[in-house]
């Protein structure tokens, strides 16, 4: 009966975490380039069930089991994982926004799936990327995220600008007053799984990442004056957040009914009288 109250409790923290979660991207539907998280639910190890029993054999007991079945033991969040698939993009006229256009990518040979590609920065002295271009221009003429970490060129320093009217090629050179100030530099990430998310549209590698530009095996195209939007589904993301919904409900009426039964054991099947 206990078992009954732990795996109906289980399940309505996995529910309530993955509501988190979708929440979570709903509220960054917006966001440039931010990247939806997928949550995965795992169930804990089952035990399997045996009927312990004895056997009489030339007179002697012989003890035996006999397998009755595999019980669940609850389920919980595993893992979240961000869907790095490539949002769409929207024209904003402004100078200073760049989107990065993932085109081929070499799959990494241990799971088979794509790279991915990044805007490296200099987050307060560390290596964190980006997808978000939404940059502008701080007062030291320096090329900056909203966050106002430093956008960095192929040469490890930050783009310096006299101004925000600089034009951006498709390979991410910018070129300020017919001089090149720099050219953005744009990170391959073999595994993006490997990526840990930091809040506002940064991730942490534990590791190092190479440089995508003159890798002839990867391409890709930088547009000045557009942002890659966000890839969350507003749709899909709505139906799951109303199953989770759902399903937390259903676990917490499971919850209610032992307890009422729970009650009952209590109350009057062991009365004394």
């Amino acid at each position: 009966m206990l078992r009954g109250f732990y795996n109906a409790a289980a399940g309505m923290l996995a529910q309530q975490r993955k509501q988190e979660i979708l929440t979570n991207n709903m509220a960054n539907a917006n966001t440039p380039g931010y990247k939806a998280d997928n949550a995965s639910l795992r169930t804990f190890p089952t035990m399997l069930l045996q009927h312990m029993g004895q056997t009489e054999m030339n007179g002697n007991k012989i003890p035996n089991n006999h397998p009755v079945g595999i019980l669940s033991t609850g389920v919980y969040v595993q893992e979240t994982t961000p869907n790095f698939m490539q949002g769409d993009l929207r024209e904003t006229g402004i100078k200073t926004d760049v989107a990065l256009l993932q085109g081929q990518v070499p799959a990494d040979p241990e799971t088979g799936l794509p790279g991915g590609l990044f805007f490296r920065l200099n987050a307060n002295g560390q290596e964190r990327f980006t997808r978000n271009g939404h940059f502008s221009v701080d007062a030291e003429g320096s090329l900056v995220t909203p966050e106002g970490h430093y956008v960095l060129g192929t040469d490890g320093e930050q783009i310096t600008v006299t101004s925000d009217n600089f034009t951006v090629n498709k390979e991410g050179q910018v070129i300020d007053n017919g001089t090149v100030a720099g050219q953005i530099d744009v990170a391959y990430v073999v595994n993006p799984n490997n990526l840990v998310k930091e809040g506002t549209g940064l991730f942490r590698l534990d590791g190092e990442a190479a440089s995508a530009i003159g890798n002839p095996a990867i391409t890709y195209n930088l547009q000045q004056g557009f942002i890659e939007r966000s890839n969350v589904n507003t749709e899909q993301t709505m139906t799951e957040m109303l199953t989770a919904y759902r399903a937390f409900e259903a676990n917490q009426k499971v919850l209610q009914a032992y307890d009422r039964t729970m009650e009952k054991a209590a109350n009057e099947i062991g009365r004394i009288g």
